[in-house]
């Protein structure tokens, strides 16, 4: 997910439309709006490379649009 805002230990994310907020607690980096993060249960658990984030985020439009398309 894409970080919008960060407020003390707490992110505002975006993806595909949807947005969630995540604890930073457990990620133990600085992250800044703009950072992609991978999250699990409310947690961010990972900080991703733009490139890497980008072409996940294609693919898996790709899987659902497959989908919508049974």
């Amino acid at each position: 997910m894409k970080v919008l805002a960060v407020d003390g230990t707490v992110a505002t994310l975006e993806a595909g439309g949807v947005r969630a907020s995540a604890r930073l607690d457990a990620l133990g980096e600085t992250v800044a709006a703009g950072d992609y993060l991978l999250v699990h249960a409310g947690f961010a658990i990972r900080r991703l490379d733009p490139e890497d984030a980008q072409e996940t985020l294609k693919l898996l439009d790709e899987m659902l649009a497959a989908d919508d398309d049974r």
